[in-house]
């Protein structure tokens, strides 16, 4: 599956097609519809990636159907530990999980395994250190943030009093507006971290200004994590009280979150996602989530990560060649935002062009906004599932002047 040549040795998916359609033709046809579409396609979506075939065998496991409401007992800190019997087993797989979780950020923070999603995980975030109406400090969505980083329509926005740091004049954080909007404020938390950035967030400085207001300090690492784990982005572990994170975007495992506090907040955080947020946990997407541990601590791991960075500049640098305005002038990450803002086409016209010439990639807002969330002024490409896949830097580059012929192609119709 990760060969980019297409030469697929991988007979999982294959027989797991045949033996779906045995019960369902119509499920198993969709599902090796997606595969094929996955396989041929030139997958560039920044959250997205591909994992590995161990991964996928865990999730689709006997513990697919296992409940196991509560925690293990060795690890609560109350006297609740499961709510159901015959948990010998998944406890200790779920206690496994949090120790090598901890190996590959290597910290000692408490860390609870069980979230559904990132987004879930920062809801039961919240829940541990604040209270309904405080105020968040957190990036705009418009200017690289996400959704549950209190958007109006998300829980985020409609139980906290959200308030909005911005983007200098290049793309990049202001810090200088995150101080000042700190001090006015006195919000009960700082948060960072963004689902459309392409540049390294500077935890240090948030963490001076989150101690000098009295704030808790929050860091949604849910892109970067897996560039965190293998050394090539500065870690927020030390610095931040609440880090957050997702499981499958440049991690590479199932889909599913993660919640890390510092020790004295272990309890808090645990009743926030059971019995608060959640019932029983995905013991099978529990047990993705060790095997995609053990293989972020691999030597090919880091060497798979620092590839990711280096393609993505490759590619940046080739769209710069080409004339292209990137958000921030280019990436110290997995990521890039082409802008589009002075295009007479849309992110959304873009995104469905490169789908008719399998290139997938997602439209996306960039700073100043002027066009709807439905259309964007940019889009958003990353390089995390096809370097997994095997590409190569030229091969980025090739990528990029392949979606350069279509903007050029667009360029004409909409003359």
């Amino acid at each position: 599956m990760f060969d980019m040549k297409g030469n697929d040795n991988n007979t999982y998916n294959v027989d797991n097609f045949n033996f779906i359609k045995k019960t369902s033709p119509i499920v198993g046809g969709f599902i090796e519809d997606e595969y094929n579409r996955q396989k041929n396609n030139i997958e560039l979506i920044a959250s997205e990636n591909y994992c590995s075939e161990a991964v996928l065998a865990a999730c689709g496991s006997c513990l697919s159907w296992k409940y196991a409401e509560g925690y293990p007992y060795v690890r609560t800190t109350g006297n609740t530990g499961r709510y159901y019997g015959g948990t010998e087993f998944v406890d200790k797989l779920e206690e496994y999980c949090c120790d090598v979780w901890k190996k590959v950020f290597n910290t000692d923070y408490h860390v609870n395994v069980q979230p559904h999603s990132g987004s879930q995980a920062n809801f039961s975030a919240y829940k541990t250190i604040l209270n309904p109406g405080d105020t968040i400090l957190a990036l705009n969505l418009d200017n690289g943030g996400h959704l549950t980083h209190g958007s109006s329509v998300s829980f985020s926005g409609k139980l906290y009093n959200v308030v909005f740091y911005d983007v200098d004049d290049k793309g990049y954080i202001d810090m200088e507006d995150v101080r000042k909007k700190a001090l006015e404020y006195k919000p009960q938390l700082i948060l960072t971290g963004a689902s459309a950035y392409s540049r390294i967030i500077d935890f240090t400085k948030f963490a001076e200004i989150a101690k000098e207001v009295g704030a808790y300090f929050m860091v949604d690492m849910a892109h970067i994590a897996g560039l965190v784990a293998a050394g090539v982005h500065p870690s927020p572990f030390g610095l931040a009280d609440v880090i957050t994170t997702t499981t499958h975007k440049t991690l590479r495992g199932p889909r599913g979150g993660l919640i890390f506090v510092r020790p004295e907040l272990a309890k808090k955080a645990d009743s926030a996602v059971f019995p608060y947020a959640q019932g029983g946990p995905l013991e099978h997407i529990i047990a993705g989530k060790a095997v995609c541990a053990e293989e972020a601590l691999s030597e090919d791991y880091k060497v798979y990560a620092k590839k990711v960075v280096d393609n993505c500049k490759a590619m940046a640098d080739e769209f710069i060649k080409l004339g292209h305005k990137l958000v921030t002038g280019g990436t110290d990450n997995h990521l890039i935002l082409l802008d589009l803002s002075d295009e007479k086409f849309s992110g959304r016209v873009l995104q469905e062009r490169c789908d008719e010439n399998q290139i997938t990639l997602n439209k996306n807002c960039v700073p100043n906004e002027k066009r709807t969330p439905k259309e964007t002024s940019g889009v958003r490409i990353g390089t995390a599932p096809m370097t997994t896949r095997g590409y190569q830097e030229d091969d980025f580059r090739e990528v990029a002047r392949k979606i350069d012929s279509i903007i050029l192609k667009l360029r004409e119709e909409y003359k």
